[in-house]
């Protein structure tokens, strides 16, 4: 099923995209393209556009020059052959009456960064700004911004331009973007560009093809609500309704050659938690399909602590979404950063945006650039994660994996653990690291069945591993939640 659906997809995609109007009949390529760009290393890199139907189009780089013909509507695509990384280089485009010639045109890791606000959150108001902008001088970081677009159908093109990162080309770029590529240039002497396409406020289904969306009966309320905003706003745009942001803002920079996208969403999500579990991995399913480059890297954002802190352990819509963020760690190639400690209690957009990218870059360093437990002795990059329970004499003893060189507590005491009976009536428990392992028990509850970790809006928890990585969030139980029923 999931096959059909995708290659129903990618043929509604290309027909629209090369049924659209055109301004020009000469040779013309989407604003992807430009002076300052970043070709994917390695990677038999795609470059598009548009000509006369039957109009030999040639393009050149380095050593290599390839060509393609456009087809009946205009539509010509052609392949680099694989180059490492390098540059500056000179990409000449040329048709029979026009020609484009790129300039300081460099191979290295392009990264796409995606989500809401926290992903579209600036270098200018994140932490220490000043200090940050001024020392933003990174020529070999390429930087470019999709401009926000609603759009009911695929767009094929958008404006913007490729810029070298300085001080005066990042203080409006994304934080977390910028602090996550910058991680990966300073050590890997890389390359990189980062493609900022990201909206404050979106929810998961609108960076999803409708499409894709509509053919499941689970996700039927998601279309309703499209269809119903169709309805009253025929030509409104809106960065909550299926497929909206993909057409408008992904669609456009689609195939464009990537190492990887980071993502940064869910707090729109988090009242719809229990639907997360199925929505999101889809959308990265999706992404790869349609970019057609594989199972590429995809490293996401755990939602941060926020809002006010509860006295006791209580249900709760956030950590309901950090669970269905976790499950999804079960995709190939996919990460998460957790940041349950770096959040704040008043404002959903915490300043803190260093460590988020730092976060990010150490899964990709890991994965993507062969800084694994292999080559160095201190190169981890993920904190505890729960791997299984077993209850002794009224005590839960629970193992983690991801623990590094070992388990500390942050503070005097280990805190953030509940504990539970049968009765699901969930206390706060106490808990020791011994012999590598965490012990939990509560004299209120002398037979317990389930044990839950920062499992809050706004938990105080303090459990990492040495090298300074938090545990991501946790319950043992599946018992239901607040938004088990949310659509």
């Amino acid at each position: 099923m999931m096959k059909r659906v995708f290659g129903f997809l990618i043929v509604a995609l290309m027909t629209m995209s090369m049924t659209m109007p055109r301004v020009s009949a000469a040779v013309s390529l989407p604003a992807i393209f430009g002076d300052n760009m970043v070709v994917q290393r390695d990677l038999a890199a795609p470059v598009w556009g548009w000509a006369d139907a039957g109009e030999k189009v040639t393009v050149t780089i380095d050593k290599q020059e390839k060509t393609a013909v456009a087809d009946e509507n205009g539509k010509w695509m052609l392949k680099l052959d694989p180059m490492p990384a390098g540059g500056p280089f000179t990409m000449v485009v040329s048709g029979k009456e026009k020609e484009f010639v790129f300039k300081n045109v460099m191979l290295g890791d392009v990264w796409v960064c995606s989500g809401q606000s926290n992903m579209e959150w600036w270098v200018h108001s994140s932490q220490n700004p000043e200090e940050e902008i001024k020392n933003a001088n990174y020529p070999n970081i390429r930087l470019i911004t999709v401009p926000k677009a609603s759009k009911p159908a695929p767009e094929n093109n958008f404006v913007g331009s490729w810029v070298p990162c300085s001080p005066e080309t990042i203080p409006n770029f994304s934080a977390v973007g910028y602090f996550f590529g910058r991680t990966l240039h300073q050590i890997t002497e890389v390359t990189i560009g980062l493609i900022n396409d990201s909206w404050g406020g979106s929810s998961c289904e609108t960076w999803i093809p409708h499409d894709v969306v509509s053919q499941y009966e689970k996700y039927e309320p998601i279309i309703i609500r499209r269809e119903n905003h169709l309805k009253e706003h025929p030509e409104a745009g809106d960065n909550q309704q299926a497929g909206y942001l993909f057409d408008g803002m992904i669609n456009p920079i689609v195939p464009f050659g990537i190492k990887g996208a980071i993502w940064y969403q869910g707090e729109t999500n988090a009242s719809r938690a229990y639907q997360y579990r199925t929505l999101f991995p889809l959308m990265i399913q999706t992404w790869r399909e349609v970019w057609g480059q594989g199972d590429f890297p995809f490293y996401f954002v755990q939602l941060a602590n926020f809002m006010e802190r509860k006295e006791q352990p209580t249900e709760s819509a956030w950590a309901e979404l950090r669970e269905a963020q976790s499950m999804t760690l079960n995709l190939r190639n996919t990460g998460q950063a957790v940041i349950i400690d770096i959040g704040e209690e008043k404002d959903i957009h915490p300043k803190n945006k260093q460590d988020v990218g730092l976060r990010l870059a150490l899964w990709a360093l890991n994965k993507d650039y062969g800084f694994n437990d292999l080559v160095c002795n201190d190169c981890v990059y993920y904190g505890p994660m729960f791997q299984s329970m077993k209850i002794v004499d009224g005590q839960a003893i629970l193992t983690f994996n991801h623990v590094g060189t070992g388990l500390v507590a942050r503070g005097t005491i280990l805190k953030g653990f509940a504990i539970a009976g049968a009765d699901r009536k969930f206390v706060w428990a106490d808990a020791e690291i011994k012999d590598g392992k965490v012990v939990v028990s509560a004299k209120e509850v002398p037979n317990p069945v389930a044990v839950r970790y920062a499992w809050a809006d706004n938990p105080e928890c303090n459990l990492y591993n040495r090298e300074g990585l938090p545990a991501s969030p946790f319950r043992t139980d599946m018992w239901p939640g607040l938004t088990i029923n949310n659509h």
